[in-house]
């Protein structure tokens, strides 16, 4: 694991690569204060004919209990992910 370190803002913003997401190609856990993000890159071996772009998608999940919101009703569980997710 490589942990790279900086303070920045009263706060610590740390880099570990080589620990998490071990099927992508490449993925970093960024933390900064109370804020964790994954990021994980993935590729083919084989390139795709006709394109002279490379294709980006991004996955963004908000967990309700990360951002401080508890779902109520009978099921208190967070369930499938939401459309806006």
């Amino acid at each position: 694991m490589h942990i790279k370190q900086i303070e920045i803002g009263g706060r610590i913003l740390s880099l570990r690569t080589g620990s998490v997401a071990r099927q992508a190609n490449g993925a970093c856990w960024i933390q900064y204060g109370d804020t964790v993000v994954l990021t994980a890159a993935t590729m083919s071996k084989n390139p795709r004919e006709g394109i002279d772009f490379m294709p980006l998608m991004v996955d963004y999940r908000e967990r309700t209990f990360a951002a401080g919101k508890f779902p109520g009703g009978f099921f208190k569980r967070e369930g499938a992910p939401q459309a806006q997710e």
